[in-house]
Parts: C-alpha cells; structure tokens; sequence
C-alpha cells in the first residue's frame, strides 16, 4: 500500500489486501489486532482477591504480542476484566449515587482540582498517533480538570466547510499507517501506573456551528460498502447550537448529540503493529479505549478506561456532532469542538481489562475485535460478568437477564476493530441494589 500510496495515490488506487495501512479499511488478513491475552481476560473466574496482586502476573508474557489468528492462551495474567468489580471496597470508596442512578459526572461526588487548558497547537496536536515517546504536555492530579479548546478537525484542521472530498482523499493516502484524527496530548496522570483504573467524567461538550460527513472514494476500501460507492462524497452540515439540530437537506434536521470519537490512554505493547516503537495508528479501538466511536459518550456521561503505562497517557481527538450506531459511510458527522471539559479521577489496582462506560440511564460494557461476532460475544460476556457481581445474581440468571432487558448494539464497524456495546438499563433494579452497583 505504501508503494501504491506514493506512486499512483492521485488515483486513489487501493489494494484491499493491504489495507491495513488505512484507517477504517475493515481488512480481515494480515497481522493480527488484539491481544489474546487481555481478550481472554474476561473469561477468567479468579477471586478478586488474586485478581488484585499484581505480583501474580508474569509481565514478559502479558506485554508480548500475541496474533489474533493464533490461539496463544494466557498462563500468568491474574486480571479479570469485570472480576474486580466484584471487589469489597473500591479505593475511592464507592460513588455517591442519585436515587434515580444518576451518573458520576451529575452527581459531583468528586471535588473537582485544578483546571488544566490544554489548547490545540502544533505543539500539542499530532496526526493520526498515539505517540507515547512525547513528553506530557501536562501533568495533572486525581480530580483535576482538563479544558481542551478549540480542538481540530480532522488532518490536523485541513477539513474544513467547502473543502472537497478528492482533496480529503489525496489527505488519506498521503499519511499511511496513521489515522485522519487530529490526536491532542499525553495528558499525564500524577502516580497512575499499570493496573490503576481513569474515571473520565465529560462535563463539557460544545461544538462548533459546522459539520461534515463524507465516505471516500470506493477505490480507498474504506466505510462498510465501498464496493457500492465508487464516488466519493462529503456534506457540510449547518448546526444550530441553540436548537441542538443540524440541517441535513431540506426537511431533513438531525438532532445533535456531541461527543469525542477518540478518547483513550496509551495502548499496551503488543496491541497493534507499531508504527516506530511508542507509536501507534489511532484508527483501531482496543482495551486502551481510543477510537471507540461510542456515541453514548456524551455531556454527563462517565467512561473508565485501564491503564497500561506509567502515567497513564491521555489521548482526545476526532470531535463528533452526532453519529448513528454503527457509523456505516466511514464517519460520524465530524466536527471541531469549542470545548471539551472532562474530570480525571484515578482508582488504584482496578486491574479492568477493558473500557466501560456509564450514563445516568444505563451502564455499559464493550466488545471489541475484528470479527463483530466476537467482538458481541465478548460484549455479551462482560455484561453477564458485571451483572453477576454488582447485582449478586448467578451467571445464568444474569444471562438471561441480559436476553430479556439488555440491549446489544453495533457501536462501529469501519476501524479495522469492530465494536458492540451492551446498554444495561439502571431502571430496573431497585434503588437501593442501584446504589450498590458501580463499574469500580
């Protein structure tokens, strides 16, 4: 593909057996995404006890890398993804919930620190990476707050109103490896370490007065059906911000739900082939977090991401006005945001595999791998785990717990790693048992 990109991409040439070099290409061959061993982690019942001795993990195997076609099976690793969750008392103590299960970030159960701005300049903004060699732009404390300005759009603010989709594509292909996200950070966490838990509350989300969605020339390989869209295509989208709507097309209004695409920490060695050692494409979604594309991540909302370097390492880009579940053209509709305020709370020894999330409405695990089917019978898997232990049920009565009042959804399905997210509702269990259930 590198060849192809340098020598042919003003046709936007595509092999779609090397597509791995490009963002959202869905490819199934080639090297290998996920790591068997975290993947695995949900499935192991260890007590919660071992769960949270470190010392048990044998740290050469848990850091090697491991493909998805093969089948290595973990021997040392000790940390289950929802396992710990069933531990006695979290190190913060548990989150203050409303009676009507309110969120974490609603209920400012946490006293807020220092507020950091972290704007978006070169300085601070890198294309497509993850580039874990930089260093901090900052370094905060638990219960600090990150205020991120003016962020950019996508090929470091290139993507703008007018600017037309053959001019995107030349952007594509011009940068292989990387993703088209404007990535801003590391923002590091003061004492965060291997096995420690974020708790990231969104507490501000503006955007600006404009959107774009677009799906790439078919030839790109890119988006869900490029095989049935030869021609590319990019719509600029007025967004009221006072009516919280954008205008498709005429009789055609779109009601805005802003979030971050792009949210994560540094990955762990081994997730995805690097680009350079410390650097790594910030298309596919992992155990870091990333590029989930969750749309549920909105103002009010609560993710919790496991840390995997010292520090930590925070990530944010790829700003979204709304998207659809699934995100089929390629894009949600992409945008730059005013701000993005978020509180950064750290719970030490967690040990989750995996990010989950939480709304006031619901809680919400993930599954995430190439394959969709995998990637739901994990999300399946993590739900019946967190139900099993927070709402002290049977594995089999959380199963069909999860048939009858758990709802499964595509989360995306064009970042190379698919998603599925499970939404458990919080309305069902009494409010006391509410109260009691927590993700950490």
């Amino acid at each position: 593909m590198s060849e192809h990109t340098h020598e042919h991409h003003h046709e936007y040439h595509h092999d779609h057996s090397c597509c791995a070099n490009l963002f959202g290409c869905g490819n199934e061959k080639g090297t290998g995404i996920l790591r068997e061993d975290i993947k695995d982690a949900v499935f192991d019942k260890r007590t919660s006890d071992r769960l949270l001795n470190m010392d048990e993990v044998d740290q050469e195997t848990f850091d090697g890398y491991l493909s998805v076609r093969g089948r290595w099976r973990r021997k040392f690793l000790q940390a289950s993804f929802m396992g710990a969750l069933a531990a006695v008392e979290p190190w913060f103590g548990r989150l203050a919930r409303a009676q009507g299960g309110a969120s974490p970030a609603k209920t400012g159960s946490a006293a807020a620190g220092r507020v950091h701005v972290v704007p978006s300049t070169k300085e601070t903004v890198r294309l497509g990476v993850f580039d874990a060699n930089l260093p901090p732009v900052v370094t905060i404390e638990s219960g600090d707050i990150i205020s991120f300005p003016d962020t950019w759009s996508h090929f470091l603010n290139e993507m703008q109103p007018g600017v037309p989709v053959d001019t995107l594509a030349k952007l594509r292909v011009s940068n292989p490896g990387r993703g088209p996200h404007s990535i801003i950070g590391p923002v590091a966490v003061n004492k965060a370490e291997p096995g420690d838990v974020l708790e990231i509350r969104f507490r501000t989300i503006r955007p600006y007065e404009w959107g774009a969605v677009f799906n790439n020339p078919g030839s790109l390989g890119t988006g869900l059906l490029p095989q049935d869209y030869a021609q590319g295509q990019v719509k600029y989208v007025d967004l009221d911000l006072r009516a919280m709507q954008g205008r498709f097309m005429p009789k055609i209004t779109i009601p805005l739900k802003p979030f971050q695409g792009t949210f994560g920490l540094a990955p762990p060695d081994g997730f995805f082939p690097p680009l350079s050692p410390g650097v790594t494409n910030s298309v596919p979604p992992g155990p870091h977090g990333g590029n989930l594309d969750l749309s549920e991540l909105s103002e009010g909302s609560t993710l919790y991401l496991p840390v995997w370097k010292p520090g930590a390492l925070i990530y944010t880009g790829d700003s979204h006005a709304v998207q659809g579940d699934g995100e089929i053209c390629l894009t949600a509709l992409e945008t730059r945001m005013k701000e993005v305020r978020v509180q950064v709370i750290l719970h030490k020894q967690r040990n989750l595999a995996w990010p989950v999330a939480e709304t006031n409405s619901h809680w919400i695990t993930l599954g995430l791998d190439k394959d969709l089917n995998v990637a739901m019978t994990l999300a399946a898997r993590n739900a019946i785990k967190f139900l099993a232990a927070q709402a002290k049920i049977s594995d089999l009565d959380a199963y069909a717990l999860c048939s009858i009042a758990v709802s499964f959804r595509v989360t995306q399905v064009v970042d190379i790693v698919r998603g599925v997210h499970a939404l458990i509702p919080k309305s069902i269990f009494a409010p006391d048992l509410r109260r009691e259930m927590t993700m950490v």
